[in-house]
């Protein structure tokens, strides 16, 4: 196999990366080779002198604290470890210090109102600075203050990242939603914070029509009792009645004040990320700001090579952490463009236009994205003006191998994949690629730094070209700083720790190669595991997904009464097709050939939809116990899953093969 994309050296040795890897042997005597431009060292010194390695990065990138730390790390051991300990910073403070007056902040770009084109409005920096300092003014004077909670009903829009900021300025904790979701399911999560302010817009604008949200406003103001006033957005410019105090979010941002930016302890909390809420009630992970701004200093800055004159955009809604990373761009001083909209409207490549017309230079999206792409037979780098994209992102779920050689043919062989793990835990990666090391299809080029990761088998050994758990056995500064309301830490301790003492677990299956890069197999809670031979759903999606009959799949591996190991796939065929048995045989035959044969499945099914979150996972694991016989109240949050009606289906589903499986054996039910 050979690398889908190589760096320059001439680029790579000029980059944030090879500098800081350079400054690391001048400074600390870092044993990094080739000068310090040599990533598998410095990733190597970074993990085994966490303490040298995070001092780097506060240095290389000045960060702005009004009390400097007295110890970078305590020594307790995970989760009681404690960073930056003495430090009072903020944010915010990192954000405005570009200070580059007339100079775009904020691009936002929503669908027009007419159908036709797009919206724009540019807030350049100092224009971001007067509404953030605006907002913060009101929110003062609505007497909210350190600690509070501040939430957002938004979409991808401005007003969010100035609500944002404005909160985190006076220590207030953010928490946000996209307008997708349904009431309840934002109460869900909003109300567990007990917030004093909330910011929702009247709706938004999707795939040509209006969105009209009001009635869900109404109804989570309602379900919200501790809220003093909400701030209305006017995206559609209807009118709203509220049984609480309103004010218009014109009216909350025309303070000309000065920004007053409030310094805060690290381990403030800065805002609650929720998890997906598809195993139980969304729990609310909690991450401060001195281990936010270290992290996405060193991921956005070292790791993506961002700076003043970078351009940022990822599709994004404000119900997901990628939303919190692509707000993060302004800590380097790039520009960030939030798009409201379709990603596939009006046409299928809408993203790649959106990126060819604001000169983007680092866009993300999702796999599926990528998917809908090469289905639709497009061709953006033929079509568009891409000639500024210099990086790829992806996130949510695994990017397959063919998919770097359609971006590399279709979008270009100069533009660097970077396929990233991490999640909501960490609000950033664990592995993902940098601008020294090649990419290789389908595999991350290498852990990130600062992120001792390893893959472990069951005994906690070390494996390496082979299947394990991916673990971190070294603190992260972003790691959680604590679940909201488990005050004994016991439900912290369950989620990450309970595998092996004192090493975090993160739940995915990974193989490190023989080069260091990493391979990342799916969820281990949804592994196949036939006959003790384990794979994982991403290796079956990549074969099966490659299909030109097929849009999506989802395959489930459950044990059944009696010991029985049984293993559908489900799959959503493309417009036309259907699943005969000339289609089933070749499904089967590209898995047994491109995957495995032990991992054939049982049976093939054709489905009007794959279930997703609202981050767009499939449910692999709700479904799997529904499909063993739990309720679909005990397994998922509804308000979590982009179509709950299908929950129904799978559930029928299950009753329909046991009726069928016990006429076949001679019952009478």
């Amino acid at each position: 196999m050979q690398p889908q994309w190589l760096p320059d050296p001439s680029v790579a040795s000029g980059s944030a990366m090879a500098r800081f890897g350079r400054s690391c042997v001048a400074e600390y005597g870092a044993p990094i080779k080739d000068g310090g431009e040599d990533y598998q060292s410095l990733w190597a010194w970074s993990v085994a002198d966490p303490t040298t390695f995070w001092a780097a990065v506060w240095k290389f990138f000045d960060v702005r604290s009004s009390e400097g730390y007295r110890e970078v790390l305590s020594a307790d051991p995970m989760p009681r470890a404690r960073w930056f300990e003495g430090a009072r910073l903020n944010y915010v403070d990192q954000v405005f210090r570009h200070g580059r007056g007339e100079d775009a902040a904020l691009i936002d770009v929503a669908e027009a109102a007419d159908g036709d084109g797009y919206a724009e409005r540019v807030l350049s920096w100092s224009q971001l600075r007067q509404q953030v300092a605006g907002f913060s003014a009101t929110l003062r004077g609505l007497g909210v203050g350190a600690g509070d909670r501040v939430v957002g009903y938004l979409p991808n829009v401005a007003e969010a990242v100035v609500a944002f900021l404005a909160s985190a300025s006076i220590g207030a904790v953010w928490a946000s939603c996209g307008q997708d979701y349904a009431a309840g399911a934002a109460a869900a999560r909003f109300g567990q914070l007990e917030p004093v302010v909330m910011v929702a817009a009247d709706g938004y604008r999707f795939a040509g029509k209006a969105r009209d949200r009001r009635d869900e406003v109404r109804e989570l103001v309602g379900k919200l009792p501790t809220v003093r006033a909400t701030v209305l957005v006017p995206r559609l410019g209807l009118p709203v009645d509220l049984p609480s105090r309103v004010l218009m979010w014109a009216d909350t941002t025309a303070e000309r004040g000065e920004l007053v930016v409030d310094p805060v302890a690290s381990d403030h909390p800065l805002w609650v990320l929720f998890s997906s809420g598809t195993t139980g009630r969304p729990k609310g992970i909690v991450h401060g700001h001195g281990g936010i701004l270290l992290e996405h200093l060193k991921v956005l800055g070292l790791h993506q090579d961002m700076g003043a004159g970078d351009r940022f955009f990822w599709y994004t809604t404000p119900s997901w952490m990628v939303w919190n990373y692509l707000v993060g761009g302004l800590l380097t001083g790039s520009t960030v463009l939030c798009y409201d909209g379709s990603p596939s409207w009006p046409t299928p490549d809408a993203l790649w236009a959106l990126t060819a017309r604001y000169g983007v230079t680092c866009f993300g999206a999702s796999p599926g994205y990528v998917a809908a792409c090469q289905k639709a037979e497009a061709d953006p780098g033929t079509e568009y003006d891409l000639s500024a994209l210099r990086l790829f992102g992806s996130s949510g779920s695994h990017l397959p191998a063919d998919a770097y050689g359609w971006l590399s043919a279709h979008v270009g062989s100069r533009v660097q994949v970077v396929s990233t793990s991490g999640g909501t835990d960490v609000a950033s990666a664990f592995a993902g690629a940098a601008p020294t090391l090649p990419v290789w299809p389908g595999e991350l080029s290498g852990p990130c730094l600062g992120v001792a990761l390893d893959a472990w088998d069951p005994s906690g050994r070390p494996v390496r070209g082979a299947v394990g758990e991916l673990v971190i056995t070294q603190p992260m500064p972003s790691m959680p700083l604590y679940f909201w309301s488990d005050s004994t830490g016991e439900k912290y301790r369950e989620a990450y720790f309970d595998a092996y003492p004192d090493v975090w677990r993160h739940g995915d299956w990974i193989t490190i190669t023989e080069r260091g890069s990493v391979v990342v197999h799916g969820r281990s809670d949804s592994t196949l595991n036939r006959n003790g031979v384990r794979m994982g759903s991403a290796d079956i999606y990549q074969v099966v997904e490659s299909l030109a009959e097929v849009d999506e799949a989802l395959v489930i591996g459950a044990e059944q009464p009696g010991g029985e190991y049984w293993m559908p796939l489900f799959v959503r065929l493309a417009r036309g097709s259907e699943l005969d048995d000339a289609l089933a045989e070749r499904i089967r035959a590209a898995i047994r050939t491109h995957a495995s044969p032990r991992h054939v499945p049982d049976h093939i099914i054709a489905v009007a939809a794959i279930p997703h979150t609202r981050t767009g996972k499939k449910l692999e694991v709700p479904i799997k116990r529904i499909l063993q016989g739990a309720a679909e109240s005990q397994v998922v949050d509804p308000g979590a899953v982009d179509d709950p009606t299908l929950l129904g289906w799978f559930a029928r589903y299950r009753t329909r093969r046991l009726a069928q499986t016990e006429l076949m054996s001679g019952g009478t039910g």
